[in-house]
Formats: structure tokens, sequence, C-alpha cells
């Protein structure tokens, strides 16, 4: 039974985990029902050289019996080869057709999953309480009324086929032995197709029910998730350590740059945007240092303790924090507002000296 405390849907990589361990949902009932009714289709095509291979062995056998005078000698090792082939060319097709309807039957299901995992001991599956509560699992109930069911359904269609068909059934031991055969042949098909209709009902209930205690079995627990999400893209709390010291670093570098700015553009409390132009290194001004809200009060303070401008430009600041980078110079559309800026500055500073 699954865990009460497994309430999430199983997550990608559990599900590959799974897979990989050769645990995939699969109907058994879905195979049978293919290769019963693929079998006897190929019993009823094959039926005339069936019929043709084993009537010449047994007119053979009858021939070769008259001359029997060594049982352990060369005759005997003949009969055997003649029953052989003809054993191997009445089968051999069927097998084949059964192997084949089988493999792709199953493939289908497990998208043709190999893998050697289900074939490896495992020591709790030899322990007495796991065996126990086995016995007594959902999955076991469901088998045994799913078992009971399909063997009444079995009896019922036996019995019924037989009752409407008993005379004739009976007939047949006047009949010509082929004729007898091609009528046991066609009440035996009618007897499976019938069989196999009700069956491949009761299969594809199972395939549904399969899916369903899959999905159940492989549930995960909360903690079971986050763990999963520690082990695959690391502790959460980690990384937020981590991130907090590259901004703080970023930060701190962003600071030390302001000192050597052009100028401030501020939007008064909320944005704050350092500038530096060197015409002999960039074309255009450099955004060293942006900030908002707390960092660019920061900036601006430290922009006046080392006599930086501060200009306030509350839509210039907005948008040159919106789409200008750190360390990149400003977009070509802010050329003209910012120029006026910078000659104010360069103005305001020869007036000074």
């Amino acid at each position: 039974m699954a865990d009460d405390s497994k309430t999430e849907k199983a997550t990608p990589k559990k599900r590959r985990d799974e897979r990989k361990e050769g645990n995939v949902f699969f109907s058994a009932d879905v195979v049978t029902v293919v290769c019963v009714l693929g079998s006897f289709y190929s019993l009823k095509i094959f039926f005339p050289d069936i019929y043709e291979t084993v009537s010449s062995f047994m007119r053979e056998l009858i021939i070769m019996s008259g001359g029997l005078t060594d049982t352990s000698g060369d005759d005997i090792n003949r009969v055997l080869r003649e029953f052989l082939n003809a054993f191997v060319s009445s089968t051999m097709p069927i097998m084949l057709i059964c192997m084949l309807l089988a493999v792709v039957a199953t493939g289908a299901q497990t998208r043709f999953l190999f893998t050697g995992k289900k074939f490896m001991p495992k020591l709790r599956n030899v322990s007495p309480i796991q065996g126990i509560k086995k016995l007594f699992s959902l999955r076991n109930v469901v088998e045994l009324l799913k078992n009971m069911l399909k063997i009444i359904i079995l009896c019922v269609i036996l019995y019924m086929a037989l009752r409407e068909d008993f005379i004739a059934v009976v007939r047949t031991m006047d009949m010509d032995i082929a004729v007898s055969a091609v009528f046991m042949l066609n009440l035996s098909m009618d007897m499976v197709l019938k069989t196999v209709l009700v069956f491949a009902v009761v299969a594809a209930f199972d395939y549904l029910y399969q899916w369903w205690e899959y999905e159940r079995q492989i549930k995960m627990s909360k903690e079971e998730i986050k763990e999963e999400v520690k082990q695959t893209e690391g502790n959460p709390e980690i990384k937020g350590r981590i991130r907090s010291m590259q901004r703080q670093r970023a930060q701190s570098r962003m600071m030390q740059a302001v000192p050597g700015a052009d100028v401030v553009i501020r939007n008064p409390t909320h944005y704050a945007v350092a500038l530096k132009y060197d015409m002999n290194v960039n074309g255009a001004p450099v955004v060293v240092a942006k900030g908002q809200n707390e960092l660019a009060l920061r900036i601006v303070r430290v922009a006046e303790e080392n006599h930086v401008t501060v200009i306030e430009n509350r839509p210039l600041a907005r948008s040159l924090y919106a789409e200008a980078e750190l360390d990149r110079e400003i977009p070509r559309e802010y050329y003209g507002a910012v120029a006026e800026v910078l000659v104010y500055v360069y103005r305001l500073k020869n007036k000074l000296e």
C-alpha cells in the first residue's frame, strides 16, 4: 500500500528513476488477449498446411510400423526424426507469431524497456513480513477477483457453446476426419472469439487499474520532492546565500565605481544612475552604477561625499534604470538627453574651477 503521506504526483526525475529500475505499469491481460487471438487466427490460416503435415506423418508412421523389426535401431531414429520434423513444421509458425505478438504487446506498454534490474535478487522479497503484506495487498485482492471472474466467464461461454452444439459435436464421429477437424476448428474459433471479446473488456479495465495502481505507488511526499530539488538543483538556502553574496559583491564593486563617475541622475529617492564618459575609450557614456530605493540613496550619498554632481531628472533616471545595462553604454535613444546633462555638468565644473 502507498504511504498516506505520499500525496504528490511523481516528478519527471522520479519517473525516470523508476523506469531505470524496471518499474513501469504493465497489464499481462492485454498481452494474453493479443496472443490468444493471434494464435488462434494463425492456427486457422495455417490449418490446411498443418493438417497435410500431420496426415503425411501419420501415413508414414502407419507404413513404417508394419515393417519395424528392431525397436532400438535406425527405424526408431527415423520415426523420431519424422515426428520432430512434423512437430516443428506444424507449431513453429504459430509459436513465432505468438512470440512476436507478445513482444509487440509488451513493448507497446513499456516502450520497449530492457533492463536486468528485475532479475537481481532483493533481500526484502524474502522477508516473511513483506510476504504477508503482499499476500493481503490491494493488488493481490484485485488479481484474485479478476481471475475468479475470468474463470466464471470462461465456464459460462464453454457451457453455452457446448449446449448449443452438443449434438453436432457427437455427430462428428460419423464424419470424415477432415470435415470433422474443420468443424471443430470453426467451433473452437467461435468460442475463442467470444471469450476474447469478453476478456478484452476485462483487459481494458485491468490496463486502467494497472495505470492507477502504478501512479499511486510512485506518489511522493512533499519532503521527498524537497529532497529531490536539493539533489538536482542544490540546497535552496545555500543557493540563496550564494546569490545574496554575489549581489553584495556586485553592489560593492558598483559603489567603488561611483566616486569616478561624471554625474548621477536621480529620481529623488527611488532611482539613481551613475554615468561616466571617457571619449578616448567609449563612444557614449557608460553606466557604472544604478540602484533603486535604498541602493539609490546609497549611490547618491557616496556621490555627494566624493563631490560627484547629482542631477534630478525623474523621467530620465527611471528610463535609464529600466533600459540601460550596468557597465554598458547607454542606449542610443538617450544620447541627446544625457548629452544635455553632461554639458550642464561640465559648465558647472568650469564655473567652480
